[in-house]
């Protein structure tokens, strides 16, 4: 054991990828939670119905996100033989696709505004207070998937610094809006509710706009002619459609059916949902460490694997499934002993029942106790699996878990056995985390997902394969 971490380079590599994202991801974090925490100073509805549009944006996202991961797993690859032209028409079909699902969120929020809101619940004043929100927020969608797909591009050469600084600036710039534009604050007209949303529409495009600017200046990947972006072979978008189906299918179902439990929690009651929101700002603090760490493993596993550099691939992908249980039950802990102060964070104007923060506190010890198992399945299913090229399995052992395991049996568990809301939110995790974790454990010590996409490393599995066919490896990979 002592051995597998006795490597100054993988931990300098390590930490210089995952710091930088992982900060990147808290900077984005704040940003979500100061929208929430300002808002939640406008009361039990109000921040019920942001919660509300932020699970319809996180929908649009969980898609964004099969179209980033798939991007990761072709540019980490190539960027392993240092093929740039490749690179950046992989980079330009991915812009494609992440317009093309922004536009379309952009479009319905605007033609059925009222009628997203009312998917989660039909209360008069949440329908109205959702409605004036996603009016205006929703125009912030397509800035959103540009910077997401862009930072992805970077992060995977191994460019983690500009996007970190740049969601340092639009955080910042997103609470002092939220604050000047929600209380009518420093010159500003108080706005309530639409504030919030006018302010993520302003910040978010601050931050594409910087991006590009400073990459011109950087003269970094992002930088060339619109043809070395945009004129690829047929072969090459087939290629990539190949490989980013799965995992869109994969990000967009898990998403569809998370976004079908919380329209089942939003019609339980308002008040519940609003536990929920509380819960979800501090889940996404908890998940920066790890994103920066999965961000980092991709990397570092598709850049080894793309250039034929197999076993230290595997030995990557080895020491990351050691690490994140260990630092995903620390966290755990955490959440744990400090959850009622840390719920009380959203009570400073004494405008949420104390049956909401008893509820949001309850829901993160369960959640506290899932998280070291979700987060080794994530590893497995984003990092390891996808970048060294396996892009099917994941999908198998997502939806497996969720659509026919744990969506039924809270379904059954809510409409059939009437449990409890906190009850009903216990089981969606029991049913989902322990099914997958197995599934995943079992895939991972198979070594089966190594799947290289450049010739270097398809080569180098050949002849990793012959050698364990002499006796010289570990077991042969089909």
């Amino acid at each position: 054991m002592t051995k597998l971490f006795n490597d100054k380079g993988f931990w300098k590599t390590a930490m210089t990828l995952a710091v930088p994202v992982a900060l990147q991801n808290l900077l984005t974090s704040s940003f979500t939670l100061a929208d929430t925490l300002l808002v939640s100073n406008l009361g039990s509805v109000a921040l019920s119905s942001v919660g509300m549009i932020g699970q319809w944006a996180w929908l649009m996202n969980m898609v964004l996100v099969g179209f980033c991961s798939a991007t990761t797993v072709f540019i980490s690859q190539y960027w392993g033989i240092k093929d740039i032209k490749k690179i950046r028409r992989i980079s330009g079909i991915s812009i494609v696709f992440a317009l093309i699902v922004s536009v379309l969120f952009t479009t319905v929020s605007l033609v059925f505004t009222s009628g997203v809101v009312r998917i989660f619940n039909s209360d008069p004043a949440v329908i109205s207070a959702g409605s004036e929100y996603l009016k205006l927020v929703c125009f912030s969608f397509i800035a959103v998937a540009l910077t997401n797909i862009l930072a992805t591009i970077l992060r995977s050469v191994e460019s983690v610094r500009l996007p970190m600084y740049i969601s340092g600036f639009t955080t910042v710039l997103n609470i002092f809006l939220d604050y000047s534009m929600i209380f009518g604050k420093f010159g500003f007209a108080e706005m309530g509710i639409k504030g919030a949303a006018v302010a993520t529409v302003i910040s978010s495009w601050s931050g594409v706009i910087l991006l590009v600017l400073i990459s011109i200046i950087q003269k970094n990947i992002l930088i060339a002619s619109p043809k070395k972006f945009f004129i690829f072979s047929k072969e090459e978008f087939k290629i990539y459609v190949k490989k980013a189906t799965p995992v869109v299918i994969n990000e967009g179902m898990w998403g569809a059916g998370t976004f079908i439990f919380n329209i089942i929690y939003g019609n339980m009651g308002y008040e519940y949902f609003s536990a929920i929101t509380i819960l979800r700002s501090f889940e996404n603090i908890a998940f920066i460490i790890f994103i920066g760490i999965c961000s980092a493993s991709s990397v570092m596993i598709g850049k080894s694997i793309g250039s034929g550099k197999i076993e230290r691939g595997i030995t990557d992908a080895k020491r990351f499934s050691y690490i994140v249980p260990v630092l995903a039950v620390i966290t755990a802990i955490i959440m744990i002993v400090f959850r009622n102060q840390l719920v009380s964070i959203f009570n400073m104007g004494s405008n949420i029942a104390e049956g909401t923060l008893h509820t949001a506190a309850v829901l993160m010890i369960i959640y506290a106790c899932a998280f070291p198992l979700r987060m080794f399945s994530y590893l497995q299913v984003v990092s390891v699996f996808r970048s060294a090229g396996d892009t099917v399995t994941g999908v198998k052992y997502d939806l497996i878990s969720l659509w026919a395991m744990s969506l039924p049996a809270t379904l059954i568990a809510v409409y059939v056995l009437k449990v409890p809301f906190v009850a009903a939110f216990a089981i969606m995790y029991i049913f989902e985390d322990i099914p997958k974790i197995i599934l995943c454990g079992k895939f991972y010590l198979s070594k089966r997902w190594i799947k290289p996409v450049t010739e270097e490393g398809k080569d180098a599995l050949k002849k990793y394969n012959s050698e364990i066919i002499k006796g010289k490896a570990g077991d042969k990979i089909d």
